[in-house]
């Protein structure tokens, strides 16, 4: 095994952010039961102008190279650490396999001119932990031989296809404990930008809260930005200040763990266990885990079995939460596994009816949002303030 990383001027943190009879894709849905699972069929439908013979043919793994754009630092403990960490499974899975990897890819033309040197490299697999658009697209466009793989896309093609986790499960499951919790009903969300990941995990929140405490609200302050710990903390300080007595949000930055810890107060981080940050204060964490579906894309790429197919890695394999901090009581902990074992079970909390922020009727009665419903959710719940 060969790894190395190339060299790129670090600029920004984390941008704005039908399978084929003849084999299966290379997506993990569920446990660990790698490429046999029945796919998503609105991905399906989606999938299926793009999967068409000859597939990509099957490579040798010591012939073989991966190469990774990692929006962010891979020591940041939290987004990049954890794909840094499936990154790790895939080279322990293939030893033979070379790998090449650059951290802190920004969206903008250095992406273009990064993937194009993967290419050059002799790339046959790239996995890009962010949406990088048309900086990938055209890339992809031009090295049809590659396969291209990016994280909360929604873009297609014959070699180029997408995968996000399903994190509005473990938000609602948090949303629960949450409302079990607060004493005022208000719960503080600190956003980056107003984008689907921030609607689909605010209302998630909110949703949950609501099953128990009917009146909750969830308070929205956008930051503007994925990694801005001096206003992550300011936006955090207002949402205190205005009686919220949880904090959430989507950010990998502990600076709101602490002052929930400082305050007496509970937070729900992100993409980590960040308990270290403030171990009284913390609540759980929507926790990632991609290392089953790396393992799978590489696998699937090298036997010559990879198709286009999109993927949502669900609930218990991908996404979930973390473990309970320790204050919380084994009461709320219950409640809220139950509602897990539930999800687990095929029951969906996304049922209508559910009303957005100005009263409208958005998902009638016995209406369920599917996931790709979810992951395109661009509207705010009735509930849910200061998210336009």
């Amino acid at each position: 095994m060969a790894e190395a990383p190339l060299s790129l001027p670090t600029l920004s943190r984390r941008t704005a952010l039908g399978l084929m009879a003849s084999g299966l894709a290379a997506c993990i849905l569920g446990g660990n039961r790698a490429l046999s699972a029945t796919p998503d069929p609105a991905l399906a439908r989606l999938a299926a102008p793009w999967i068409t013979p000859p597939l990509l043919p099957p490579i040798r793994e010591q012939d073989a190279l991966l190469a990774i754009a990692h929006v962010g630092p891979v020591s940041d403990g939290g987004w990049s650490t954890v794909h840094n960490e499936a990154v790790a499974a895939v080279r322990a899975a293939f030893p033979r396999l070379r790998t090449v990897w650059v951290e802190n890819v920004p969206y903008s033309a250095d992406a273009t001119r990064l993937l194009r040197q993967f290419v050059a490299e002799g790339a046959n697999l790239v996995l890009a932990t962010a949406d990088y658009g048309d900086f990938l697209m055209d890339v992809a466009s031009k090295a049809p031989d590659v396969a291209f793989v990016q994280c909360n896309s929604t873009r297609l093609a014959r070699n180029a296809s997408w995968y996000y986790v399903a994190q509005w499960y473990p938000c609602y499951i948090l949303g629960v404990a949450a409302g079990l919790l607060s004493r005022t009903g208000q719960i503080g969300y600190i956003a980056s930008f107003p984008l689907p990941s921030v609607y689909a995990s605010a209302n998630a929140y909110l949703l949950g809260a609501r099953s128990v405490q009917p009146d909750a609200t969830v308070r929205v302050v956008s930051i503007n930005a994925w990694f801005d710990p001096q206003a992550s903390l300011s936006a955090a300080t207002a949402l205190a200040n205005s009686g919220c007595d949880v904090l959430c949000g989507i950010m990998d930055e502990a600076g709101y763990l602490r002052l929930a810890q400082e305050r007496g107060l509970w937070a729900i981080m992100s993409n980590n266990d960040e308990r270290a940050y403030g171990p009284d204060a913390y609540l759980s964490s929507v926790v990632y885990d991609f290392r089953q579906h790396y393992v799978d894309q590489v696998r699937a790429r090298l036997e010559g079995r990879w198709t286009p197919m999109p993927c949502f890695l669900p609930l218990g394999a991908g996404a979930d939460r973390d473990a309970w901090g320790a204050r919380v009581p084994e009461s709320v902990r219950r409640q809220a596994d139950a509602v897990r074992s539930r999800i687990l079970g095929g029951w969906s909390p996304f049922t209508g009816p559910i009303h957005d922020h100005r009263g409208r009727l958005r998902v009638p009665a016995d209406e369920t949002m599917d996931d790709l419903a979810l992951y395109q959710w661009h509207w705010a719940v009735d509930g849910v303030l200061g998210l336009e």
